[in-house]
Protein backbone atom coordinates (compact mmCIF):
# COMPACT_ATOMS: atom_id res chain seq x y z
CA UNK A 1 0.00 0.00 0.00
CA UNK A 2 2.53 2.40 1.03
CA UNK A 3 4.35 1.48 -2.29
CA UNK A 4 1.57 2.54 -4.35
CA UNK A 5 1.10 5.73 -2.66
CA UNK A 6 4.78 6.52 -3.14
CA UNK A 7 4.37 5.78 -7.32
CA UNK A 8 1.50 7.47 -6.91
CA UNK A 9 3.56 10.59 -5.22
CA UNK A 10 5.79 10.10 -7.99
CA UNK A 11 2.85 10.68 -10.68
CA UNK A 12 1.35 13.90 -9.13
CA UNK A 13 5.10 15.50 -8.87
CA UNK A 14 6.06 14.45 -12.26
CA UNK A 15 2.14 16.04 -13.53
CA UNK A 16 2.73 19.43 -11.50
CA UNK A 17 6.73 20.11 -13.06
CA UNK A 18 5.15 19.40 -16.49
CA UNK A 19 2.03 21.13 -16.22
CA UNK A 20 4.18 24.40 -15.03
CA UNK A 21 6.39 23.54 -18.07
CA UNK A 22 3.17 23.68 -20.64
CA UNK A 23 3.00 27.71 -18.81
CA UNK A 24 6.04 28.26 -20.44
CA UNK A 25 5.78 29.11 -24.56
CA UNK A 26 9.43 28.05 -25.28
CA UNK A 27 9.10 24.67 -22.98
CA UNK A 28 7.41 22.60 -24.66
CA UNK A 29 10.36 20.35 -25.61
CA UNK A 30 9.96 18.82 -29.54
CA UNK A 31 13.97 18.17 -29.05
CA UNK A 32 16.53 16.55 -26.87
CA UNK A 33 18.58 19.26 -25.00
CA UNK A 34 21.65 17.72 -27.10
CA UNK A 35 19.52 18.95 -30.42
CA UNK A 36 18.73 22.00 -28.86
CA UNK A 37 22.42 22.50 -27.83
CA UNK A 38 23.14 22.00 -31.86
CA UNK A 39 20.48 24.46 -32.90
CA UNK A 40 22.04 26.84 -30.43
CA UNK A 41 25.31 26.21 -31.48
CA UNK A 42 24.37 26.78 -35.04
CA UNK A 43 22.74 30.06 -34.37
CA UNK A 44 25.82 30.93 -32.73
CA UNK A 45 27.70 30.66 -35.74
CA UNK A 46 25.05 32.06 -37.79
CA UNK A 47 25.40 35.54 -35.21
CA UNK A 48 29.25 35.28 -35.45
CA UNK A 49 29.21 35.46 -39.50
CA UNK A 50 26.88 38.40 -39.37
CA UNK A 51 29.27 40.48 -36.77
CA UNK A 52 32.38 39.24 -38.99
CA UNK A 53 29.80 40.56 -42.21
CA UNK A 54 29.53 43.94 -40.17
CA UNK A 55 32.65 44.51 -39.29
CA UNK A 56 33.86 44.06 -42.45
CA UNK A 57 31.51 46.15 -44.00
CA UNK A 58 32.44 48.87 -40.89
CA UNK A 59 36.12 48.68 -42.35
CA UNK A 60 35.18 49.07 -46.13
CA UNK A 61 32.89 52.22 -44.77
CA UNK A 62 35.53 53.88 -42.66
CA UNK A 63 37.93 53.39 -45.53
CA UNK A 64 35.68 54.75 -47.91
CA UNK A 65 35.13 57.61 -45.51
CA UNK A 66 38.70 58.58 -45.27
CA UNK A 67 39.01 58.19 -49.27
CA UNK A 68 35.49 60.58 -49.31
CA UNK A 69 37.93 62.95 -47.02
CA UNK A 70 40.68 62.79 -49.05
CA UNK A 71 38.26 63.36 -52.06
CA UNK A 72 37.03 66.67 -50.17
CA UNK A 73 40.50 68.05 -49.02
CA UNK A 74 41.44 67.59 -53.00
CA UNK A 75 38.70 69.79 -53.88
CA UNK A 76 39.44 72.34 -51.11
CA UNK A 77 43.20 72.46 -52.01
CA UNK A 78 42.36 72.15 -56.03
CA UNK A 79 39.82 74.98 -55.69
CA UNK A 80 42.17 77.11 -53.71
CA UNK A 81 44.96 76.80 -56.06
CA UNK A 82 42.78 76.99 -58.80
CA UNK A 83 42.26 81.30 -56.60
CA UNK A 84 45.86 81.21 -56.57
CA UNK A 85 46.62 80.55 -60.50
CA UNK A 86 43.73 82.75 -61.78
CA UNK A 87 45.24 85.50 -59.15
CA UNK A 88 48.88 84.96 -60.80
CA UNK A 89 47.02 85.03 -64.55
CA UNK A 90 45.33 88.56 -63.41
CA UNK A 91 48.76 89.64 -62.35
CA UNK A 92 50.81 88.20 -65.09
CA UNK A 93 48.49 90.38 -67.26
CA UNK A 94 48.80 93.37 -65.44
CA UNK A 95 52.66 93.05 -65.68
CA UNK A 96 52.62 92.21 -69.30
CA UNK A 97 50.85 95.17 -70.14
CA UNK A 98 52.96 97.35 -68.39
CA UNK A 99 55.65 95.68 -69.79
CA UNK A 100 54.32 96.58 -73.76
CA UNK A 101 53.86 100.14 -72.13
CA UNK A 102 57.65 100.86 -70.97
CA UNK A 103 58.72 98.59 -74.43
CA UNK A 104 56.74 101.36 -76.40
CA UNK A 105 58.00 104.34 -74.04
CA UNK A 106 61.84 103.01 -74.26
CA UNK A 107 61.33 102.64 -78.35
CA UNK A 108 60.46 106.33 -78.41
CA UNK A 109 63.30 107.26 -75.96
CA UNK A 110 65.83 105.14 -78.36
CA UNK A 111 64.22 107.24 -81.52
CA UNK A 112 64.65 110.46 -79.55
CA UNK A 113 68.39 109.58 -78.91
CA UNK A 114 68.83 108.63 -82.22
CA UNK A 115 67.61 111.99 -83.26
CA UNK A 116 69.89 113.82 -81.23
CA UNK A 117 73.01 111.80 -82.25
CA UNK A 118 72.06 112.62 -85.52
CA UNK A 119 72.20 116.23 -84.78
CA UNK A 120 75.17 116.42 -82.74
CA UNK A 121 77.08 114.49 -85.67
CA UNK A 122 75.95 117.33 -87.91
CA UNK A 123 77.29 119.66 -85.36
CA UNK A 124 80.65 118.10 -84.74
CA UNK A 125 81.28 117.75 -88.54
CA UNK A 126 80.43 121.27 -89.34
CA UNK A 127 82.61 122.56 -86.34
CA UNK A 128 85.05 120.38 -87.68
CA UNK A 129 84.49 122.01 -91.28
CA UNK A 130 84.82 125.58 -89.39
CA UNK A 131 88.16 124.55 -87.72
CA UNK A 132 89.42 122.95 -91.22
CA UNK A 133 88.51 126.29 -93.48
CA UNK A 134 90.08 128.37 -90.61
CA UNK A 135 93.21 126.28 -90.36
CA UNK A 136 93.69 126.14 -94.25
CA UNK A 137 92.63 130.27 -94.14
CA UNK A 138 95.69 130.70 -91.47
CA UNK A 139 98.30 128.81 -92.90
CA UNK A 140 97.72 131.06 -95.95
CA UNK A 141 97.62 134.00 -94.06
CA UNK A 142 100.77 132.82 -92.44
CA UNK A 143 102.24 131.68 -96.01
CA UNK A 144 101.22 135.01 -97.89
CA UNK A 145 102.68 137.57 -94.97
CA UNK A 146 106.09 135.19 -95.36
CA UNK A 147 106.44 135.22 -98.93
CA UNK A 148 105.91 139.25 -98.74
CA UNK A 149 108.16 139.48 -96.20
CA UNK A 150 105.84 140.54 -93.56
CA UNK A 151 107.07 138.40 -90.90
CA UNK A 152 108.32 140.66 -88.71
CA UNK A 153 107.87 143.56 -86.48
CA UNK A 154 111.15 145.36 -87.91
CA UNK A 155 110.05 145.18 -91.27
CA UNK A 156 106.50 146.64 -89.95
CA UNK A 157 108.27 149.15 -88.66
CA UNK A 158 110.20 149.91 -91.37
CA UNK A 159 107.11 150.52 -93.69
CA UNK A 160 105.00 152.82 -91.29
CA UNK A 161 104.95 156.12 -92.24
CA UNK A 162 104.65 157.24 -89.02
CA UNK A 163 104.35 156.20 -84.75
CA UNK A 164 100.89 155.35 -85.22
CA UNK A 165 101.10 154.06 -88.55
CA UNK A 166 103.56 151.09 -87.10
CA UNK A 167 101.40 151.06 -83.98
CA UNK A 168 98.43 150.70 -86.29
CA UNK A 169 99.89 147.78 -88.41
CA UNK A 170 101.38 146.12 -85.41
CA UNK A 171 98.39 146.14 -83.34
CA UNK A 172 96.14 144.70 -86.87
CA UNK A 173 99.04 141.67 -87.12
CA UNK A 174 98.21 140.76 -83.16
CA UNK A 175 94.38 141.10 -84.01
CA UNK A 176 94.49 139.28 -86.68
CA UNK A 177 96.71 136.27 -85.16
CA UNK A 178 94.57 136.50 -81.74
CA UNK A 179 91.09 136.53 -83.83
CA UNK A 180 92.67 133.30 -86.00
CA UNK A 181 93.88 131.60 -82.28
CA UNK A 182 90.68 132.18 -80.58
CA UNK A 183 88.48 131.15 -83.23
CA UNK A 184 90.53 127.75 -84.04
CA UNK A 185 90.40 127.37 -80.09
CA UNK A 186 86.54 127.70 -80.52
CA UNK A 187 85.84 125.65 -83.11
CA UNK A 188 88.32 122.95 -81.99
CA UNK A 189 86.06 123.32 -78.41
CA UNK A 190 83.26 122.87 -80.30
CA UNK A 191 84.30 119.70 -82.44
CA UNK A 192 85.41 117.88 -79.13
CA UNK A 193 82.47 119.11 -77.54
CA UNK A 194 80.21 117.35 -79.97
CA UNK A 195 82.65 114.47 -80.16
CA UNK A 196 81.82 113.74 -76.42
CA UNK A 197 78.05 114.45 -76.14
CA UNK A 198 78.18 112.57 -79.03
CA UNK A 199 79.18 109.32 -77.62
CA UNK A 200 77.08 110.39 -74.52
CA UNK A 201 74.59 110.12 -76.44
CA UNK A 202 75.99 106.34 -78.03
CA UNK A 203 76.44 105.03 -74.35
CA UNK A 204 72.78 106.29 -73.40
CA UNK A 205 71.36 104.87 -76.56
CA UNK A 206 73.00 101.31 -75.76
CA UNK A 207 71.43 101.28 -72.26
CA UNK A 208 68.37 101.54 -73.75
CA UNK A 209 68.67 99.03 -76.16
CA UNK A 210 69.79 96.65 -73.65
CA UNK A 211 66.38 97.81 -71.71
CA UNK A 212 64.57 97.06 -74.06
CA UNK A 213 66.24 93.34 -74.94
CA UNK A 214 65.83 93.12 -71.01
CA UNK A 215 62.26 94.03 -71.12
CA UNK A 216 61.55 91.83 -74.39
CA UNK A 217 63.24 88.80 -72.54
CA UNK A 218 61.10 89.72 -69.58
CA UNK A 219 57.47 90.36 -71.76
CA UNK A 220 58.48 86.77 -73.57
CA UNK A 221 59.11 85.20 -69.70
CA UNK A 222 55.74 86.63 -68.69
CA UNK A 223 54.23 85.38 -71.87
CA UNK A 224 55.46 81.44 -70.97
CA UNK A 225 54.61 82.15 -67.59
CA UNK A 226 50.72 83.23 -68.21
CA UNK A 227 50.37 79.86 -70.74
CA UNK A 228 51.65 77.52 -68.01
CA UNK A 229 49.50 79.76 -65.59
CA UNK A 230 46.19 79.10 -68.18
CA UNK A 231 47.40 75.28 -68.30
CA UNK A 232 48.03 74.28 -65.09
CA UNK A 233 44.54 76.59 -64.73
CA UNK A 234 42.32 73.99 -66.79
CA UNK A 235 43.88 71.18 -65.25
CA UNK A 236 42.97 71.86 -61.85
CA UNK A 237 39.79 72.30 -63.33
CA UNK A 238 40.08 68.50 -64.51
CA UNK A 239 41.39 67.45 -61.04
CA UNK A 240 38.37 69.24 -59.10
CA UNK A 241 36.11 67.50 -61.40
CA UNK A 242 37.36 64.20 -61.23
CA UNK A 243 37.69 64.74 -57.01
CA UNK A 244 33.44 65.66 -57.37
CA UNK A 245 33.31 62.62 -59.00
CA UNK A 246 35.11 60.64 -56.50
CA UNK A 247 33.72 62.18 -53.59
CA UNK A 248 30.28 61.27 -55.06
CA UNK A 249 30.77 57.64 -55.77
CA UNK A 250 32.48 57.22 -52.13
CA UNK A 251 29.70 59.21 -50.84
CA UNK A 252 26.87 56.73 -52.19
CA UNK A 253 29.38 53.83 -50.98
CA UNK A 254 29.05 54.90 -47.80
CA UNK A 255 25.54 55.14 -47.74
CA UNK A 256 24.75 52.18 -49.05
CA UNK A 257 27.64 50.54 -46.51
CA UNK A 258 25.80 52.47 -43.49
CA UNK A 259 22.34 50.98 -44.81
CA UNK A 260 23.80 47.84 -44.78
CA UNK A 261 25.73 47.85 -41.68
CA UNK A 262 22.06 48.76 -39.72
CA UNK A 263 20.56 45.75 -41.57
CA UNK A 264 23.16 43.82 -40.19
CA UNK A 265 22.89 45.41 -36.61
CA UNK A 266 19.52 44.21 -37.02
CA UNK A 267 20.25 40.31 -37.90
CA UNK A 268 22.67 40.09 -35.44
CA UNK A 269 20.04 41.68 -32.78
CA UNK A 270 17.55 39.13 -34.20
CA UNK A 271 20.03 36.50 -33.84
CA UNK A 272 20.87 37.30 -30.45
CA UNK A 273 17.40 36.63 -29.05
CA UNK A 274 16.94 33.79 -30.90
CA UNK A 275 20.74 32.26 -28.96
CA UNK A 276 18.88 33.74 -25.68
CA UNK A 277 15.89 31.94 -26.10
CA UNK A 278 17.83 28.35 -27.68
CA UNK A 279 20.22 28.97 -24.72
CA UNK A 280 17.40 29.24 -22.24
CA UNK A 281 15.29 26.04 -23.88
CA UNK A 282 18.73 24.15 -23.82
CA UNK A 283 18.72 24.65 -19.83
CA UNK A 284 15.32 23.88 -19.22
CA UNK A 285 15.47 20.61 -21.31
CA UNK A 286 18.17 19.84 -19.37
CA UNK A 287 16.53 21.02 -16.03
CA UNK A 288 13.58 18.90 -16.97
CA UNK A 289 15.43 15.66 -18.26
CA UNK A 290 17.56 15.98 -14.83
CA UNK A 291 14.22 16.28 -13.47
CA UNK A 292 12.27 13.09 -15.34
CA UNK A 293 15.78 11.42 -14.78
CA UNK A 294 15.84 11.31 -11.12
CA UNK A 295 12.02 10.62 -10.78
CA UNK A 296 12.69 7.38 -12.68
CA UNK A 297 15.31 6.62 -10.71
CA UNK A 298 13.39 7.18 -7.56
CA UNK A 299 15.66 9.82 -5.99
CA UNK A 300 15.57 12.82 -7.46
CA UNK A 301 11.83 14.41 -5.14
CA UNK A 302 14.49 16.05 -3.08
CA UNK A 303 15.61 18.21 -5.98
CA UNK A 304 12.80 18.64 -8.24
CA UNK A 305 11.89 22.01 -6.78
CA UNK A 306 15.40 23.27 -6.71
CA UNK A 307 15.75 22.36 -10.52
CA UNK A 308 12.14 23.64 -11.16
CA UNK A 309 13.14 27.15 -9.39
CA UNK A 310 16.45 27.38 -11.42
CA UNK A 311 14.57 26.67 -15.04
CA UNK A 312 14.34 30.29 -15.88
CA UNK A 313 17.90 31.00 -15.64
CA UNK A 314 21.10 30.26 -17.97
CA UNK A 315 23.65 29.79 -15.88
CA UNK A 316 27.04 30.63 -17.12
CA UNK A 317 25.70 32.12 -20.53
CA UNK A 318 25.93 35.95 -22.01
CA UNK A 319 22.85 37.92 -23.80
CA UNK A 320 25.19 39.33 -26.23
CA UNK A 321 28.62 38.83 -27.72
CA UNK A 322 31.05 42.42 -27.85
CA UNK A 323 33.74 43.38 -30.26
CA UNK A 324 35.66 45.82 -29.61
CA UNK A 325 45.68 53.89 -36.46
CA UNK A 326 82.77 83.00 -56.86
CA UNK A 327 85.85 84.02 -58.00
CA UNK A 328 88.89 84.27 -56.09
CA UNK A 329 87.98 88.31 -54.64
CA UNK A 330 87.15 88.24 -51.79
CA UNK A 331 83.38 90.35 -50.43
CA UNK A 332 82.57 91.70 -46.82
CA UNK A 333 79.18 90.32 -45.35
CA UNK A 334 76.25 91.96 -45.62
CA UNK A 335 75.83 93.38 -42.04
CA UNK A 336 72.53 94.51 -40.41
CA UNK A 337 69.72 95.56 -42.55
CA UNK A 338 69.99 99.29 -43.37
CA UNK A 339 70.40 101.69 -46.94
CA UNK A 340 73.47 102.85 -46.16
CA UNK A 341 75.05 98.83 -45.59
CA UNK A 342 72.64 98.05 -48.90
CA UNK A 343 74.60 100.61 -51.01
CA UNK A 344 78.16 99.68 -49.39
CA UNK A 345 77.68 96.00 -50.51
CA UNK A 346 75.94 96.72 -53.55
CA UNK A 347 79.61 98.59 -54.36
CA UNK A 348 81.83 95.55 -53.89
CA UNK A 349 80.68 93.98 -57.00
CA UNK A 350 81.63 97.08 -59.47
CA UNK A 351 83.80 95.38 -62.27
CA UNK A 352 81.68 91.99 -62.68
CA UNK A 353 79.78 91.25 -65.72
CA UNK A 354 76.45 91.82 -67.30
CA UNK A 355 74.47 88.73 -67.69
CA UNK A 356 71.12 88.64 -69.24
CA UNK A 357 69.06 86.82 -67.07
CA UNK A 358 71.74 86.13 -64.59
CA UNK A 359 71.24 86.74 -60.76
CA UNK A 360 74.84 86.19 -59.83
CA UNK A 361 76.51 88.83 -58.00
CA UNK A 362 80.11 87.67 -59.24
CA UNK A 363 79.57 85.65 -62.09
CA UNK A 364 77.00 88.02 -63.92
CA UNK A 365 73.57 89.68 -63.64
CA UNK A 366 71.03 91.77 -65.02
CA UNK A 367 69.73 95.02 -63.69
CA UNK A 368 66.86 93.76 -61.94
CA UNK A 369 68.83 90.58 -60.71
CA UNK A 370 71.31 92.43 -59.44
CA UNK A 371 68.94 94.33 -56.75
CA UNK A 372 67.18 91.39 -56.53
CA UNK A 373 70.18 89.40 -55.03
CA UNK A 374 71.78 92.39 -53.36
CA UNK A 375 68.57 92.74 -51.14
CA UNK A 376 68.50 88.89 -51.00
CA UNK A 377 71.80 88.92 -48.92
CA UNK A 378 70.00 90.88 -46.32
CA UNK A 379 66.93 88.70 -46.10
CA UNK A 380 64.88 91.02 -48.49
CA UNK A 381 62.42 89.47 -51.07
CA UNK A 382 62.06 91.85 -53.94
CA UNK A 383 60.36 90.92 -57.13
CA UNK A 384 62.49 89.58 -60.23
CA UNK A 385 61.95 91.88 -62.82
CA UNK A 386 62.76 95.09 -63.26
CA UNK A 387 59.00 96.17 -64.04
CA UNK A 388 57.47 94.80 -60.76
CA UNK A 389 60.41 96.56 -58.70
CA UNK A 390 59.25 99.69 -59.92
CA UNK A 391 56.23 99.13 -58.51
CA UNK A 392 57.43 97.49 -54.93
CA UNK A 393 58.10 98.93 -51.69
CA UNK A 394 57.02 102.73 -51.29
CA UNK A 395 57.77 105.58 -53.77
CA UNK A 396 59.79 108.77 -52.43
CA UNK A 397 60.90 111.91 -54.81
CA UNK A 398 64.30 112.00 -55.92
CA UNK A 399 64.94 114.49 -53.87
CA UNK A 400 64.78 112.87 -50.45
CA UNK A 401 66.33 109.58 -52.15
CA UNK A 402 68.61 107.94 -49.70
CA UNK A 403 71.09 105.45 -49.81
CA UNK A 404 69.81 101.65 -50.80
CA UNK A 405 67.02 103.33 -52.46
CA UNK A 406 65.75 101.67 -55.93
CA UNK A 407 65.54 103.40 -58.85
CA UNK A 408 63.24 102.99 -62.17
CA UNK A 409 63.99 104.32 -65.23
CA UNK A 410 61.45 102.02 -67.21
CA UNK A 411 62.76 98.68 -68.25
CA UNK A 412 66.22 99.51 -66.24
CA UNK A 413 66.88 99.51 -62.20
CA UNK A 414 70.01 100.72 -60.13
CA UNK A 415 70.68 101.51 -56.62
CA UNK A 416 70.89 105.11 -55.31
CA UNK A 417 74.55 105.27 -53.13
CA UNK A 418 74.21 108.73 -52.81
CA UNK A 419 76.32 111.80 -53.75
CA UNK A 420 73.30 111.87 -57.08
CA UNK A 421 75.46 107.99 -58.12
CA UNK A 422 73.93 104.90 -58.60
CA UNK A 423 75.33 100.95 -59.20
CA UNK A 424 73.66 99.21 -61.33
CA UNK A 425 74.00 96.08 -63.85
CA UNK A 426 74.81 98.34 -67.07
CA UNK A 427 75.44 96.64 -70.52
CA UNK A 428 77.14 93.73 -71.54
CA UNK A 429 80.25 95.88 -72.71
CA UNK A 430 80.64 98.11 -69.19
CA UNK A 431 78.94 95.30 -66.86
CA UNK A 432 78.12 96.51 -63.12
CA UNK A 433 79.11 100.09 -63.03
CA UNK A 434 78.74 103.44 -61.38
CA UNK A 435 76.50 106.18 -63.27
CA UNK A 436 75.22 109.96 -62.51
CA UNK A 437 71.35 108.82 -60.96
CA UNK A 438 69.84 111.39 -64.00
CA UNK A 439 71.79 109.61 -66.46
CA UNK A 440 68.01 108.97 -68.05
CA UNK A 441 64.76 110.03 -67.09
CA UNK A 442 63.77 109.01 -63.35
CA UNK A 443 60.21 107.45 -63.66
CA UNK A 444 60.14 106.24 -59.98
CA UNK A 445 62.57 106.36 -56.92
CA UNK A 446 61.37 103.01 -54.45
CA UNK A 447 62.04 102.59 -51.24
CA UNK A 448 62.06 98.84 -50.10
CA UNK A 449 63.06 98.84 -46.37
Amino acid sequence: MKKRKKILFKIIALALVMSFSIAEPVAVYAKTSEELEQDQKKLEQEEKALEKQKKDLEKQSKDSQNKLNSANSKIGDYSEAKEDTQEAIDETNTELVGLMADIEMIKEDIAYKEELIDKTQKEYDEAKEHEETLYAAMVQRVKYMYEKGNLSYVQILLTATSYSDALNKVNFVENLYEYDRIKLAEYVAAKEAAQAYGEQLEGEKAELETSQYELEQEQEYMEELLAQYKATYADYEVKIAKAKQDAAVYTAQIKSQQSGIASLQKQIEAKQKEVDEAKKATQEAKVAEDAAKAEAEGNGTGNTDVAFGDSGQISGGSGSSGSGSGGSKSYSSPGSLSGSNVASYACQFVGNPYVAGGTSLTNGADCSGFVQSVYKAFGVSVPRTSWAQGSYGREVSYSDAQPGDVIYYGGHVGIYIGGGQIVHASTQKTGIKYSPATYRSIISVRRFI
